[in-house]
């Protein structure tokens, strides 16, 4: 059951590339693409196919989990991505990162405009409805993610094997044409036109790409399903359809069926066209709402790990955690997403555009993976490199191909890594060296201690959240000078993002009595946790805290970002897009879950 449940969320962008991947190709071949260029081109595909998911993803990278968890940035955290020795290499994953968002807008555009172009064989004039169609699906697919998907989200996976199930069945009654098509499964095929194809062959190569787009999300899915229902369904499966769809599409062709059409569509009789249309719309829509969901769960991971800016994060069904809603992320993917369709109108002419974003990202997966290599399996360095130098040769091919697209789209997908990579940079740095100027005023425990004998106190409790992990909370300190009273009971909290997905309820809180009702306590999340506060102190009254939680107050910090004048001061520029940035950004009573009407927030300039 949870193979099928992974075919409607792991496998929905790789599983609609065949609508759009052997057209792109044998448009990269030329004009008229001979016997042998159509068998090179599709054992190129096969064997991508083999290397790339089979090999790659469910075979070594799957191997490395954090915590059961996977995905570039899960594995950049269990890589240690706090190693201030890997500094390139953590900037590298996180560009990696980065790139997924490049590409994932783009993937709704054309799984859509390339379902809907097929009822432009049965009705020719029906092109011009095409993309304001599209924009329309689009529109609504983005404003029904409020409402999650967990209601619908059952008959994702069964619709996706009825869809896998097509394409095979397509596939075998093409490749009844023409049998010989099965030759390409010999990798001399891929070889020989390699070779003998010279620069068009070249091409070719950043158009065969598009059939692994999505492969990331076997890995990235890993911690939704576990390895062992991916690996049975790309197994037993998704790899056999795949597979088939393609072989039936080059046999057409070797057969003298025109391939100036949409082949993947001339494989289905003409009666049963508009029920594959409408059954491709439906595959692309979940490939889409996958993409989507994605891209909430990876900036979830970037918010926690401290690489992108708080954003409130609606959780949209009690029963899966992965079901959430991020407002920005959504609509801004959606803005990227309509002026993708818009722009570029076809499927063909985005086709041009997509790849480069993911052959990139997988070759820096690559990269963590050989260090995953040698210090988590213990390789030697002539089998790591063996192994993983030969992936390198791979990604770097496709990603050399993928280049030649820059000129005519592919800097889209790569503008917009950029723009997300820079706003984590800045976040990143800013965060830094706010925390930096804070501590350099922080003031000793113990002198803390000895100034509270001669301030009054008052009743009730009052809960501090720092960052601070020895010196007293600044917010407390803050609160002190212009109050001149403190609570009878006082908790300091420290809360630590760990680079794990999640921390054992056993390991959650410690905390200790270090004057007479006063505690410090340690908080420790994944960052695949919700930071739930008021759950987490509930505990440690439990556990023998004397905190009342009955007449209890969050004091937390707020500092508005303004430039520091001195020479190690930030750029300007830099100080002003932070401080947009930390304005714009969730505050933290919210993402702590903490409730409003119980939060005391304590304002101060914090000069960078």
């Amino acid at each position: 059951m949870l193979a099928v449940s992974a075919l409607g969320i792991v496998f929905g962008d790789i599983g609609t590339s065949p609508l759009y991947t052997l057209k792109t190709v044998l448009e990269a071949t030329g004009a008229a693409a001979s016997r042998a260029a159509i068998l090179g081109s599709l054992s190129l595909i096969l064997w991508t196919l083999i290397v790339i998911p089979s090999i790659k993803y469910v075979t070594l990278a799957m191997r490395i989990d954090n915590d059961g968890e996977g995905g570039i940035l899960a594995l950049l955290a269990l890589l240690g991505n706090k190693n201030q020795k890997r500094r390139m290499i953590v900037l590298a994953g996180l560009f990696g990162a980065a790139l997924i968002y490049g590409d994932g807008a783009i993937t709704p555009a054309i799984s859509v405009l390339s379902a809907l172009e097929g009822l432009n064989m049965l009705w020719p004039d029906f092109a011009k409805f095409v993309v304001p169609l599209a924009a329309v699906i689009l529109v609504l697919l983005f404003a029904l993610q409020r409402q999650g998907t967990a209601r619908i989200g059952g008959l994702f996976g069964p619709v996706m094997m009825l869809w896998f199930g097509a394409i095979a069945v397509l596939g075998v009654r093409g490749i009844l044409l023409h049998p010989a098509v099965l030759l390409a499964v010999n990798p001399i095929y891929a070889v020989d036109y390699l070779v003998s194809g010279g620069w068009t062959a070249f091409a070719v190569l950043g158009a065969v790409f598009l059939c692994v787009t999505g492969a990331e999300a076997l890995y990235a899915d890993m911690g939704h399903f576990g390895r062992g229902p991916i690996r049975l369904a790309w197994i037993g499966l998704v790899l056999p359809s795949l597979v088939l769809s393609y072989a039936g599409q080059a046999a057409l062709v070797l057969s003298g069926v025109s391939s100036n059409g949409n082949i993947f569509y001339e494989l289905c009789p003409r009666v049963m066209l508009p029920v594959l249309v409408l059954l491709a719309t439906i595959a692309t829509i979940i490939a889409s709402q996958s993409i989507i969901t994605g891209a909430f769960s990876m900036t979830r991971q970037a918010i926690q790990l401290g690489w992108m800016p708080r954003l409130r994060i609606t959780q949209t069904s009690e029963q899966g955690y992965g079901q959430i809603y991020i407002a920005p992320v959504n609509y801004l993917l959606m803005l990227a997403t309509l002026g993708l369709t818009i722009g570029f109108q076809k499927s063909d002419n985005l086709a041009a555009a997509y790849g480069i974003a993911v052959s990139l990202t997988m070759l820096m997966t690559t990269v963590l993976l050989y260090i995953a290599m040698r210090e988590i399996w213990r390789w030697n360095i002539v089998t790591a490199a063996v192994v993983a130098g030969g992936l390198f040769v791979v990604d770097a091919a496709f990603v050399s191909a993928n280049m030649l697209k820059i000129v005519d789209g592919g800097y889209v997908p790569l503008v917009l890594a950029a723009l997300v990579y820079g706003v984590m940079l800045i976040w990143h740095k800013g965060m830094e060296t706010s925390l930096a100027r804070i501590g350099e005023e922080g003031v000793a425990m113990d002198e803390l201690l000895a100034r509270l004998a001669r301030v009054s106190r008052v009743p009730g409790t009052a809960v501090f959240l720092t960052r601070a992990a020895k010196n007293a909370p600044p917010v407390l300190l803050w609160y002190l000078k212009h109050s001149r009273a403190l609570q009878a009971r006082v908790f300091i909290l420290t809360i630590v993002a760990e680079p794990v997905p999640r921390v054992a309820d056993c390991e959650r809180i410690i905390f200790e009595e270090i004057a007479p009702n006063f505690w410090r306590g340690r908080a420790r999340f994944g960052f695949m946790e919700r930071q739930d506060i008021p759950g987490l102190l509930a505990r440690a009254h439990a556990q023998g805290c004397g905190i009342d939680l009955s007449d209890l107050t969050y004091f937390v910090g707020h500092g508005s970002i303004v430039r520091r004048h001195e020479r190690d001061g930030l750029p300007g520029w830099f100080v002003a897009l932070y401080g947009f940035l930390d304005r714009n950004s969730t505050h933290t009573p919210e993402l702590l879950l903490l409730p409003p009407e119980k939060v005391a927030e304590i304002g101060r300039e914090i000069a960078i």
